[in-house]
């Protein structure tokens, strides 16, 4: 099998894309013909490259700068996102028509604006939004105040600077325990510190001041702790409407029982058994209308998808944090579950076309695989401190059943390498709960490299 590819049984993964493989009416055979740019190289990007090569618009996916397992998706591209200019260059030269944000950081510096200033870019249709709208990631402190403006219910929260760090630390003094501390900017998902003691919580906070987090931490939210069951939920918007993504919940902290520091995610499920339809009407009408409504009055353009990482509370949701992108690992678990054409859907986002219509009724719910998906990610370890890289990996090309992105990865001399702290992110899906997490736990097993790491009680909490 090559290296690059999705590992599953054969008539599982048969059975997989004819079912997701969107084929179009002859009426829109004119869309065809698309050049797609996908930017990044984590297991989010390596499904999105897996989803947007299924679909027949899809004629020629450039990865920019991919990881080994998107070698069969598409053609890699010598870029980093930071590359502003020479992204650019590459789009005009290969006359791309379509360029799709996984990450983060280039939306929260500009990237879309980059596009949006230069006259032969601006016709390329770009999904991610522009720094203004990726603030609701990029600085904490801005959603929060967003959030406040209008009325979308979040915990409280105070925020200080390195010139108020003593007003800080006289207000961690007295707060309620526990208490939550996030470092304002981009933090690789590890800039929440949970605090369950006075002492934990004042020397956490200067340790964010002092430059933890970096140039991230030099601005600090001081957050009340809410006790619940967190979630995300996912919608693609044009800035006007929104399309609905399947939902999921993932699993942050390091340790079993969620216990220990944050990650960037150790696994993921989907659908969220406790999101029946009483409490996502509430996310809709409390949370997701309020935030598009929002940036209207706010005259903040949005092209793209929003994440919104969400606590129900005592049958109340609760917004804990906005991203301007799709979740990693959720996407693991929520793009297999997706049965539309997503490249077709992003399309209609940008162009404000079918379902997206300035005429269209409203917003609408994606059609999704009723089958549960399972997503269990193998960290190095060490993880999320400091751990090894360049270590073989072995039995990666014999697991069954199961749908294998690759994150922190390397291809050397025809060996996989880990090249990350989250290495690989196995997905499973069964008409069960319990046969997805099996199906994924047993590929886990299976697959080894020195340290490896993963949770066993994914979708137990």
């Amino acid at each position: 099998m090559p290296a690059g590819a999705v590992h599953s049984s054969k008539a599982w993964l048969q059975a997989s894309k004819d079912k997701r493989l969107v084929k179009l009416p002859a009426k829109f055979s004119y869309l065809c013909s698309m050049k797609i740019l996908l930017l990044g190289s984590g297991g989010r990007e390596h499904a999105l490259a897996w989803k947007m090569a299924q679909s027949s618009l899809c004629t020629k996916l450039y990865v920019a700068p991919g990881n080994p397992g998107m070698a069969t998706l598409g053609t890699f591209v010598s870029l980093s996102v930071e590359q502003f200019d020479e992204i650019g260059r590459f789009v005009r030269e290969e006359e791309i028509e379509l360029v799709v944000v996984g990450p983060e950081a280039p939306l929260v510096a500009g990237l879309a604006d980059y596009f949006d200033g230069d006259p032969a870019l601006r016709q390329t249709l770009f999904i991610g939004p522009g720094a203004a709208g990726a603030r609701l990631e990029g600085s904490k402190d801005f959603a929060k105040a967003f959030m406040q403006r209008h009325h979308i219910p979040t915990a409280a929260y105070r925020t200080f600077d390195l010139e108020e760090r003593q007003q800080g630390l006289d207000y961690l003094a007295k707060a309620p325990l526990p208490v939550v501390l996030k470092a304002d900017g981009l933090a690789a998902g590890k800039g929440v510190v949970i605090c369950e003691e006075r002492e934990e919580a004042l020397s956490a906070f200067r340790q964010m001041l002092d430059g933890r987090f970096g140039e991230a931490g030099r601005k600090v939210v001081v957050e009340e702790f809410l006790s619940g069951r967190e979630f995300s939920v996912f919608v693609l918007t044009d800035g006007r409407r929104y399309a609905l993504l399947p939902q999921a919940k993932d699993y942050k902290r390091i340790g079993e029982g969620d216990t220990g520091p944050n990650t960037g995610g150790m696994g993921a499920i989907s659908p969220v058994p406790f999101l029946d339809k009483k409490l996502m009407q509430k996310v809709e009408e409390r949370i997701i209308k309020p935030t598009i409504q929002g940036l209207q009055k706010e005259k903040i353009p949005y092209l793209g998808f929003i994440f919104f990482g969400l606590m129900e509370v005592a049958g109340e949701p609760y917004v804990i944090e906005y991203n301007c992108r799709l979740g990693d690992p959720e996407t693991e678990a929520v793009l297999p579950r997706l049965d539309e054409d997503l490249v077709l859907l992003m399309k209609e986002a940008a162009t404000a076309t079918g379902r997206f219509a300035p005429e269209a009724p409203g917003s609408f719910v994606c059609q999704t695989d009723r089958r549960f998906a399972a997503t269990v990610v193998l960290v190095s370890g060490g993880y999320p401190g400091n751990y090894s890289k360049g270590l073989p990996i072995s039995h990666w090309q014999e697991v069954q059943d199961v749908l294998l992105f690759q994150a922190g990865t390397r291809m050397e001399n025809g060996r996989l390498l880990t090249n990350g702290g989250r290495v690989l992110a196995l997905t499973a899906l069964h008409e069960t709960f319990e046969g997805a997490l099996e199906i994924a736990q047993k590929a886990a097993e299976r697959i080894y490299f020195e340290g490896k790491y993963f949770r066993r009680d994914i979708g137990q909490y």
